[in-house]
Order: structure tokens, then sequence, then C-alpha cells
């Protein structure tokens, strides 16, 4: 069954889009804060610093949050948590718009990020569990391409909307969620496989950190952990810092953001190939092969010096991390069983999301302290190729298992 085919059922293909368009808002607000960041660096008087601490105190939430909302979910249903998920991070980004000092706009993030980070382990183990087992993968895939329909949004608000009027109006528009919340409460029911399980099968939150990490699921988890830091640790660093690479790379904050749209278009076909090969060639080789070119396209973008090669690293950088993270979603929650499955996805995250705290502090650190660009990219690109040298070592393929 090819995407097409699997777009043609009514059913999956209403649960795709909508659990697709709270995935597309939850990267809208991620993508905001980058472009957010730029701009209060100067309304504000930012240091690289402080910046860091902007974007970090989001991924310290989306840890919290990723880890609270998995286990809930597991508890409670997925479609309840999605639905408060997404009414959290919503407002908190509306009431982020009033912020009159740095120390509110932080909590607020906090808030915002919790949410953030609980909804998409949340919504990926959902749609994981609710199409069939030949389609679970692509679907998944599918699901992930809606957060390059954020970014660029979130791109295109910051050219038309941020640069022009200001930052309060990223956020205002951050807000507009909460209105979806209401639609979806009645578009989506639960996954099929969570309603049938037996209330047996509840487990404490302490029964499933145990369980994830039983001998039976143990080198899984070791992967996943490995794997999921590795990638946020990169893309975060990375992604949330393009608008001000480029401004420190001598481009103007609206140039940049022009440039970042461009390469954030790469995002979509480097989501859709990843949801071909994922079926055909199995998620180990997805995984392993657009890591791999993501670190090549890292360095590539540390060490780029005109204008062209700069926007065709970007490009491959985009194509290649996004296409990634799509097998990512679709991978981990394969790798446990009903009872834990959204647990040990929200598990994964949550540590993942430690990477997504340290990495964009340590960039700010790294140029505050007159640190290359260039160096910086090499320190991604290890990073990315231990995620793939652990995918390769220690994963298991899990294209076409029935899930338990």
């Amino acid at each position: 069954m090819n995407n097409m085919e699997l777009l043609r059922n009514p059913k999956q293909r209403k649960l795709l889009f909508s659990a697709g368009f709270s995935w597309m808002f939850d990267a809208m607000e991620v993508g905001m804060i980058s472009f957010i960041a730029a701009a209060l660096a100067k309304s504000w008087e930012l240091s690289p610093q402080q910046i860091g601490y902007l974007t970090s105190i989001n991924s310290v939430g989306m840890a919290v949050g990723a880890i609270a909302a998995g286990y809930l979910a597991d508890r409670y249903g997925r479609k309840s948590i999605l639905l408060w998920t997404l009414l959290i991070f919503s407002i908190a980004s509306g009431l982020s718009a009033l912020a009159t000092g740095f120390g509110v706009l932080l909590l607020l993030r906090f808030v915002a990020g919790f949410g953030l980070g609980g909804e998409l382990p949340v919504a990926s183990t959902l749609v994981s569990e609710s199409v069939s087992v030949k389609d679970r993968g692509r679907a998944v895939v599918l699901l992930e391409s809606f957060w390059a329909f954020g970014w660029i949004i979130s791109a295109v608000v910051a050219y038309f909307v941020i640069a022009r009027y200001g930052w309060q109006w990223g956020f205002v528009i951050g807000a507009v969620p909460a209105l979806y919340a209401l639609y979806l409460r009645r578009a989506i029911e639960d996954s099929p496989r969570y309603l049938n399980r037996k209330a047996s099968d509840r487990v404490s939150f302490l029964q499933g950190l145990k369980d994830i990490w039983s001998s039976e699921h143990r080198r899984a988890t070791v992967m996943a952990w490995i794997l999921w830091f590795t990638v946020v640790f990169s893309y975060y660093g990375m992604f949330l810092w393009l608008p001000s690479v480029m401004g420190l790379k001598g481009f103007t904050l609206i140039k940049s953001f022009e440039y970042v749209l461009i390469m954030t278009l790469a995002q979509l076909p480097g989501y859709f190939t990843a949801a071909y090969f994922i079926e055909k060639f199995g998620r180990k080789f997805v995984l392993v092969l657009y890591l791999l070119l993501t670190a090549v396209s890292a360095i590539w973008f540390g060490f780029a010096t005109s204008e062209l090669s700069l926007i065709l690293a970007g490009i491959c950088l985009s194509f290649f991390n996004l296409g990634a993270w799509g097998g990512l979603y679709a991978y981990t929650p394969e790798l446990y069983p009903t009872r834990v499955r959204s647990t040990g996805t929200g598990m994964a995250a949550g540590f993942g999301r430690i990477g997504g705290v340290i990495a964009p502090f340590l960039v700010g650190m790294l140029v505050g302290n007159g640190v290359a660009v260039s160096s910086i990219f090499i320190m991604f690109f290890i990073a990315i190729v231990i995620g793939a040298a652990a995918v390769l070592f220690l994963g298991k393929e899990t294209k076409g298992i029935e899930l338990d």
C-alpha cells in the first residue's frame, strides 16, 4: 500500500490529519521560538547565554512533559492526554505574549514546553496503534511530516509578522491550537489496542519503568535513549540556532528568516522519501542512512562560506535530519508492548529532551566565548554518528512485526 492508498481509507485519513494538525501546531510553536529568540535578542538586548536559557527552558518542559504524558496516556488513554497537552501549550503560548520580563517569559516557556513535549509521543503512539501493521511505519512518518508544515508556518509568520510587528504576535498566533482542541475532542477516538486491553494491564509508573528496563526490553531501551538523546541534541542545537547562526555569518534578520524558510521547505521531501523507504527497506535502514547523511550535511553547513553553499548545506541538513525524525517516531512505539508503549516512548523522548536542554545552552556559551561555528558543527557531527551506530549495532528491525 503506497501513501495515496493509505490516505484513501476514510478512518485512517481522518486520524492522520486530525493528529497531524496537532503535530503541526506543536512544530509551529517550537519553530516560532527560534525566530522570536532572534527578534528578542535585538529588542531586549539579550546575550547569547540568555537566548540559550530561553530555548533550553522550553526543552526542560518538553522532557518533563514527555515522561509525564507518556505514563498518563498508558493509564488514562491516548486521546484525553493528547487534548490536555494541546490545551496546556497553546494557553501558555498566548500568555507568553504578555510577558514583561525575562523571568516571567522563562516560566511560561517551561509550561508551554510541558504541553509540547507531552503531545508528540502520545500522538505517535495513538497513530501507531490505530493502523494496520503494513502501514504503521509509513503512517507515523507521514504524521511527522506535519512538523515541516508547522515550521514553514512559523517561518512565514516570522518573515511577515514577527520581523514587522514584533515578537508578541508570534506568541498570540501560537495560542490558536486551543480552539483546535475543541474540534479534536469529537474528531478522534482512542486506539483500539488501548481500549481492548485488560484493566490488569494498567501498571504504576515504577512498574512501567521496571518493565522497560527488564531483561526483555533493556537493549531496546538503551538504544532508544542513545538515539533520542543524540537526535534531539543535534536538532535543537542546530535548528533553534539557525536564524542566529545566519546572523553570525553576516546576514540581516530578514535575510536570515528568508533563507531558513527555504531550508525548511526541504523537510517535506525528507519526510516523504523516508515514508516510502521505511516500509520498503525497514526502520534501521532509514535511520542509519538518514542520520549519517545528516552528519555529513552538518559538517558541510559548519564550514560553508559562500551564500549558495550555506543554503544547499542547510537544505540537505533539513532533508535528512527530518527524515530521520520520521523514522525515530515510527520506530520507538514498536519497541514496547501496549501496556507500557506510551511510557517507553515518553521516557525515551524525555531522556532525549535532556539533549534539547543542553544543546541550545551549550551553543549559546560557545558562541559567547568566540568558538567558531565550524567547531560547533563538528560536535553535532560526532553526536549524530553515535546515534546511527546505536541503531546499527543495538537496534532490532520491527518492520512487519505485529504489535502484541
